[in-house]
């Protein structure tokens, strides 16, 4: 099945290479180069991932993402001419999966884009259906994860990331070993990405669910 890509970049010029790119790949690619115009043209192609640029005129990328996973969880790659690292950290809260930092290789972005949607792919093809642990319910075939009776609604990768750590309740994860089995990034680098997510989940499913073991990592808490 061909895959379709929303590119939201309001420089023609990158658009069209990163569009380009893409195709080739075999991917089906949609643009947008404003605020408003993505927000409407992911509700209307529902793209299977997004490659969303952070400034754009109309209102910027940060609350495109949070309109576009508001409507439905989508990955997406979020690309930033900033070298504030708060300003990527705040792109991975609103709901991001992964970011490149501008100038970027358009062949490193293709790999991203191939990374993002095989770990995707992969938790929907997972043999078990539903993952229980204590008050938390994780239901693997309609990606739904429900606490305490009260649904939490996820990006992709905080989905997964999330039944990484249930599948090995109270095993402490290294972040390292989260960004090579989650994010599939073999270096070790970006260690900042787990933490912004792990922060993510504590919001969405409460403080006391991940416990951060320092120096380390995290690990699922499981009352005894």
């Amino acid at each position: 099945m061909t895959r379709r890509v929303l590119v939201v970049e309001d420089d023609l010029t990158i658009a069209e290479s990163v569009a380009a790119r893409l195709r080739a790949e075999g991917f089906e690619v949609d643009l947008a180069h404003d605020g408003p115009s993505a927000v409407t043209r992911a509700r209307d192609v529902r793209p299977d991932l997004v490659v969303l640029d952070v400034m754009l005129p109309g209102f910027d990328g940060l609350e495109v993402c949070r309109r576009i996973q508001a409507e439905r969880p989508v990955p997406v790659l979020m690309l930033t001419a900033r070298g504030d690292e708060t300003d990527l950290l705040v792109g991975l809260a609103v709901g991001a999966d992964d970011y490149l930092t501008k100038p970027f290789s358009i062949r490193e972005l293709a790999a991203r884009v191939h990374a993002l949607l095989r770990r995707v792919e992969r938790a929907a093809s997972a043999a078990a259906s539903r993952i229980t642990v204590a008050d938390l319910e994780i239901d693997l075939a309609e990606r739904r994860v429900v606490r305490a009776g009260e649904e939490a609604h996820l990006t992709p990768t905080e989905f997964e990331l999330l039944v990484h750590l249930a599948e090995r309740p109270r095993a402490v994860q290294s972040r390292e070993r989260l960004l090579s089995e989650v994010w599939g990034w073999a270096d070790g680098t970006g260690t900042r990405t787990v933490d912004s997510h792990i922060k993510a989940l504590r919001r969405k499913l409460g403080t006391d669910l991940i416990r951060t073991v320092h120096g380390i990592g995290y690990a699922l808490e499981v009352p005894r």
